[in-house]
């Protein structure tokens, strides 16, 4: 006979089969599929009741309960099983991998008396729950909501190289109509792995749903208000990039979640629990591994629904998923910088430029892999290709600078060359471009002598360019090679002393005694 509680409906129809039809107790319990004690007991509770069948026939079951069992509440305390605590009971269930089969093992194990069947145990339970606070039935339209989380365990990934052992971290994507699950193997939870999680869910899906709904990790939830939840910068890009809503749970609320709970504990139980054995090297191996229990998981039959997560998918989620943008989201990051006097911002030891207005100001820099934008007050200032330095060492930097960005003195002075300067010189004369060779290249780099350079060729708009190469070849021939020795040649006009026609020589220089350690200002050079 079955263990199931019996309706009101069929003990009604025991009493009209026993007292309109008048049958026999063995032949209502064969009819019903009752046991006789049943039959009888309920029988004999009607007669103890005096119901009348022509009157009670017309009765709801409400009003027959209360007749046949008047005295319930007192029947409940006076039985000889030992009621659980349900209660306590309710809130182990919340633990995960928890189950009532388990509970009701430890509720016999632990009791002192008789005990509940495991079928009476599960009756008691629902009708405790059915005394909780009733939560709102969630109904999944086609094509809307996409629910992400990652699951507890990780999957340990082996270095061929070192041996280091590194936990890869599994993202889950569930659709809420058919149910059809997406998993991958992550590094890590930061920013960038949700996100990448998240783009490939929708590639896998073939399409973009409505709504997003995440969990309120750090990374993505800026604030995680319970009714005016702040999104993260990068996951609002994400989202109108994809053109869809983001609404994370409620903080402690996981039935707005349950669709994804459940995916994360069937991704747990199907396919990490089946790699446990195994041994990875490398996310992209985990992933093709995944990939193919992946597979099987979604064209697993239901166990009480026809077809399987991939069927429902075809037929539910997928005509409602709307069309994958023509490039997929690139990851950006930002930035809060200050724009240097020299109009610059940096960015991981590399110098961008901005126009000359906006030095000492306030910005940000959202980067990504290929380029580098500077925003000020959300207007964009500047943008570069993105420069990603290898190698660096302290006190070395680069810098990016677009002319248009320099004032005009500076851009003037951005267009001379080595090449150019020489060149200059020459048409001075040849101790000049002596000069000016010596000035560009006895530094590291040709641009730090550029301001040496342009300071001597400027002093032929003091002297001419005669007096200047007479005042060049002086210092050439004495070893004093610098704009600023030139300058006191001009000034104190050495260069026009006779004995210098033939054979100039600085004041400074004639003072000095011929020597082998005498030592010139190129020693040290």
């Amino acid at each position: 006979m079955s263990s199931k509680a019996i309706t009101m409906r069929k003990i009604k129809e025991v009493l009209r089969l026993r007292f309109e039809c008048h049958l026999s107790m063995e032949a209502i319990a064969r009819s019903l599929e009752l046991s006789k004690g049943v039959v009888v007991k309920y029988c004999q509770l009607a007669c103890a009741a005096k119901i009348d069948w022509k009157n009670a026939q017309d009765w709801d079951e409400a009003r027959l309960r209360n007749t046949l069992t008047p005295n319930a509440s007192e029947l409940v305390r006076t039985t000889p099983y030992v009621l659980p605590n349900f209660a306590l009971i309710h809130q182990e269930l919340k633990n995960k991998c928890m189950t009532l089969q388990l509970l009701w093992h430890e509720y016999v194990a632990s009791t002192e008396g008789k005990t509940y069947s495991y079928s009476a145990f599960c009756e008691h339970y629902s009708r405790f729950t059915k005394t909780l606070k009733l939560s709102m039935k969630q109904i999944h339209k086609a094509g809307e909501k996409c629910f992400v989380d990652y699951a507890g365990p990780s999957i340990p990934i082996i270095d061929v190289l070192t041996g280091e052992i590194t936990k890869a971290q599994i993202f889950v994507a569930v659709l809420g109509a058919s149910s059809y699950t997406f998993a991958l193997a992550t590094a890590a939870q930061k920013t960038a792995d949700w996100l990448l999680g998240q783009r490939k869910a929708f590639e896998y899906f073939g399409g973009v749903t409505q709504v997003i709904v995440p969990d309120n990790p750090r990374s993505l939830i800026a604030d995680p208000d319970r009714y005016e939840p702040s999104i993260g910068r990068s996951y609002a890009e994400f989202a109108a990039h994809y053109g869809c809503a983001v609404i994370p749970a409620r903080p402690r609320k996981p039935q707005d979640k349950g669709k994804v709970e459940v995916g994360v504990q069937v991704v747990e139980r199907w396919i990490l629990a089946r790699l446990r054995h195994q041994q990875f090297f490398s996310l992209a191996d985990l992933n093709s591994a995944i990939a193919d229990l992946l597979e099987e998981l979604n064209t697993r039959p239901f166990k009480k629904l026809p077809g399987n997560r991939r069927s429902a998918f075809e037929t539910i989620d997928k005509p409602a998923l709307k069309a994958l943008p023509t490039k997929p989201f690139e990851m950006c990051s930002w930035k809060k910088a200050k724009v240097g006097i020299d109009y610059h911002v940096e960015l991981e030891h590399h110098y961008y430029s901005v126009p000359y207005q906006y030095a000492r100001k306030h910005v940000e820099l959202r980067y990504t892999a290929s380029v580098v934008e500077v925003l000020c007050e959300g207007k964009r200032i500047a943008a570069h290709p993105r420069v990603i330095r290898t190698g660096y060492s302290h006190g070395l930097s680069s810098q990016t600078t677009v002319a248009q960005h320099m004032p005009k003195a500076h851009q003037a002075h951005q267009q001379w060359s080595p090449q150019r300067l020489l060149i200059w010189g020459k048409e001075i004369g040849m101790s000049t471009q002596m000069l000016v060779s010596h000035l560009l290249y006895q530094k590291s780099h040709p641009e730090l002598g550029y301001r040496a350079c342009l300071g001597l060729l400027s002093l032929t708009k003091k002297y001419s360019k005669e007096r200047l190469e007479a005042a060049c070849a002086i210092a050439v021939s004495n070893n004093a090679m610098t704009q600023k020795s030139v300058r006191n040649i001009l000034a104190t006009k050495l260069d026009l002393a006779p004995a210098n026609k033939t054979s100039p020589t600085p004041k400074s220089a004639q003072q000095l005694p011929l020597h082998e350690n005498v030592r010139g200002s190129g020693y040290y050079h």
